[in-house]
């Protein structure tokens, strides 16, 4: 699963995201179950096929890909790493916990986005939504960098 890119963020794996959740040997058959970082997320197809591919390149063809909706994917299992690998192809990581998201959201209190760039935080909002859903768009007043963050949930 290591080798199956997200195809919305190529430098990151499944495993590196937290939507490959586990594998489960049932009466012969693998049962790989996945999670979508948003419900109705367009790159779950794209991932089904890839993961059949690599699977299939490696001459395991007994699995079925399941699609597991509860418990809801979470930022939180996104892989220190895989953060790291954010902020270096220019997207914003998020920096908190979902717990600490949330209540940010409840008291106003959101911090700033830091830059990927040069790491200000001298940023601003400028769409809650980006290229997908699960990004949104800031620009960064301290380098003139437009960028996205991947949006914490």
């Amino acid at each position: 699963m290591h080798d199956v890119p997200d195809p919305e963020v190529p430098v990151l794996s499944i495993v590196d995201l937290g939507v490959f959740r586990k594998v489960e040997e049932n009466e012969g058959t693998f049962d790989i179950y996945i999670t979508p970082t948003y419900t109705g997320c367009p790159a779950m197809k794209a991932i089904e096929e890839e993961i059949n591919r690599v699977l299939k390149r490696e001459g395991i063809s007994n699995f079925k890909v399941k699609t597991v909706l509860s418990p809801a994917w979470t930022t939180d299992w996104m892989s220190d790493e895989a953060k790291e690998k954010l902020r270096e192809y220019g997207i914003a990581p998020p920096e908190q916990s979902t717990e600490e998201h949330l209540k940010a959201l409840i008291t106003g209190n959101r911090r700033s986005v830091k830059c990927p760039f040069c790491g200000s935080a001298e940023t601003r909002l400028t769409s809650a939504f980006g290229s997908t859903a699960c990004k949104a768009l800031h620009y960064c007043d301290a380098c003139k960098q437009p960028f996205e963050e991947f949006k914490c949930h």
